[in-house]
Order: C-alpha cells, then sequence, then structure tokens
C-alpha cells in the first residue's frame, strides 16, 4: 500500500442528532483553517432548513460549507452521487490547502465514502419500481420492510423501516441481480488519510437536547414548511417524507393526528433514530475518538487535531 500524502488528511466528525456536531465543527474549522462537507443526506435538500436543523447563513458565514441545498426536494440525491459530489468538494478543499471536515450522522454516506464503498451500478428499473410501489400500497410499508429483512437482514438493519423509497431500491437491485443488495458494496482502499471524531452525551441529556430542538422548531415555523412543501405538490415518494418531523407534521397537516399526536411521534421517531446511528458509530470502535460534550471538548479535540496534523 503506498503511503497517503498529507494533502489527502480529513477530519470525520459523527455523533447522534442534537449532540452538538454544527458549532463543535464550525469552532474546529475556524481554528484550522477549514471547510465543513456535510455528511447529513436531508441537507441536500433546498426548502427543508427548519426540520433538519440546518446551519444557519450566519453559520455558512463563518466557515465555507458544502453539499448543503444542492437539490430539490423532488431529486433523489443516492450514496452513489453523494459519494462523487463529495469527493469532488474535498479535492476543491485539498487543492486550496486547507483541511476538510466531514460532518454529519448519516452513518451509511459517510462510512461509503471513507471506505470507497464501491455502490452497486445497477440502474434503476422503472417498471419492477412501479410494481414494487405497488405491491406496498397493497401489504402495506412495514409488511414490504419485513420482505427485505427476510431477503437480506443486513440491508434492512440499515435502512429506516418508514423510509419505503430505500426499502424498495434495495429489492429492485437484489430482484436484478439475485445477489443481497447489501453484498454488492465493497469496501475498498481509503483515498483519504482520516481522523475520526465522535461526540457524544449521556441518553437522557440527549433525549433532552432533542425535545427542546423539536420544540424549537415547532416556535420557528416548521408547520408551515411542511405546509410549503406539499403545496408544491410533492408526495410520500419525495425524499421530504422519508424524514423525521416532515412525515409526521405533513400528516397532522393532512387531518390524519392531532398536532400533539404529531409531535409526540416526532419525539418518539427521533429517539429511535438515534438508536439507529449507534449502530454506525460504535463507542467501542477504536477508529474513532470519542469526547463527551461538555466546555471543555472543543479544546480537547483541538489538542488531538494539532498532534495528528505534526504526525508523517
Amino acid at each position: 500500500m503506498s503511503p497517503i500524502e498529507p494533502s489527502n488528511r480529513l477530519i470525520v466528525i459523527v455523533g447522534p442528532t442534537a449532540v452538538g456536531k454544527t458549532e463543535t465543527a464550525i469552532q474546529l474549522a475556524e481554528q484550522f483553517d477549514g471547510e465543513i462537507v456535510s455528511g447529513d443526506s436531508r441537507l441536500f435538500y433546498r426548502g427543508m432548513d427548519i426540520g433538519t436543523a440546518k446551519p444557519t447563513l450566519e453559520e455558512r458565514q463563518r466557515v465555507p460549507h458544502h453539499l448543503i441545498d444542492v437539490a430539490d426536494p423532488t431529486e433523489v440525491w443516492s450514496l452513489g452521487v453523494f459519494k462523487n459530489a463529495a469527493k469532488r468538494a474535498i479535492a476543491g478543499i485539498h487543492a486550496r490547502n486547507r483541511l476538510p471536515f466531514l460532518v454529519g450522522g448519516t452513518g451509511q454516506y459517510i462510512t461509503a465514502l471513507i471506505e470507497d464503498w464501491s455502490v452497486p451500478p445497477q440502474q434503476p428499473d422503472t417498471k419492477l419500481r412501479e410494481v414494487l410501489e405497488g405491491w406496498a400500497q397493497i401489504i402495506g410499508n412495514d409488511a414490504i420492510y419485513h420482505k427485505l429483512a427476510i431477503l437480506d437482514p443486513q440491508a434492512a438493519k440499515n435502512i429506516d423501516p418508514r423510509n419505503l423509497r430505500r426499502t424498495i431500491r434495495a429489492l429492485e437491485v437484489i430482484l436484478k441481480t439475485g445477489k443481497r443488495f447489501s453484498e454488492q458494496r465493497l469496501k475498498g482502499e481509503s483515498p483519504y488519510r482520516v481522523l475520526k471524531i465522535g461526540l457524544k452525551r449521556p441518553r437522557q441529556a440527549l433525549y433532552q437536547r432533542i425535545d427542546q430542538r423539536i420544540d424549537q422548531m415547532l416556535k420557528a415555523g416548521l408547520v408551515d414548511e411542511v405546509k410549503n412543501l406539499l403545496e408544491r405538490g410533492l408526495d410520500a415518494t419525495s425524499p421530504v417524507f422519508s424524514t423525521i418531523g416532515y412525515r409526521e407534521i405533513a400528516a397532522y397537516l393532512q387531518g390524519k393526528i392531532t398536532l400533539d399526536e404529531a409531535i409526540g411521534l416526532i419525539k418518539k421517531n427521533t429517539r429511535q433514530f438515534v438508536r439507529r446511528q449507534a449502530n454506525w458509530f460504535k463507542e467501542h470502535d477504536p477508529q474513532i475518538h470519542w469526547f463527551d460534550m461538555n466546555e471543555k471538548t472543543t479544546r480537547e479535540i483541538a489538542d488531538l487535531i494539532h498532534g495528528w496534523l505534526k504526525e508523517a
């Protein structure tokens, strides 16, 4: 294996939703002349600001950010599209002699990039996809997800049961190739020299922050944001409505549940999402340097980065 050039360094900051990745990453990028590449699959989409806790314009002015507001909610930014775009963004940061920070909570996307997964090249089969979508309407989303879990337990483990689009995509690839979806993502050799940093909080403290964040989203206009998306004609198959917060508020606006029920579901589903994120970012992973969030955390991480940058 040839040595990785220092210019290919990449700092990765991971952790559960609401742990404090955004502000920590901005402070570190300011200190180390860095730029931030989003590793959050919901920040790609324009018009999804409040419900995704997207960095504010003021925060983005402090440090250059990449892969935020790069697609319409009607588009689908697949894993392969993200991987190529992130590589281009990181190459540009290196070309400017700056330090890239890959930041986010979408474990699959981050892992695929830094491990250089070989993403299944299978082209979409529109007819098969329509058949699967029709089947889902007949038997229900839970039942079709159960079919995937039988055919490919590992793929199902990494897919949100409510994310019908990804469930159908996995089934489509399995049925077209005759191979498990999870087996077709082969790990390659990372093109980067990676320093992986994990942020954590005690579970109950994290849940409290999640509840406070959701309450603040509602005060900031989450209901109106979802209403605007619905008025644009977006439906349940768009990426918007596989996102926690948007699907529950949409159900409220459609008269299916009350607002209080929607809020309760958002909080419950976000906690479940945090537990799924832990499948990607494990506290016993020796490749991740974990830090408990407190007033000293940023300084402690900065000390780690200083030492890492001095290494040959």
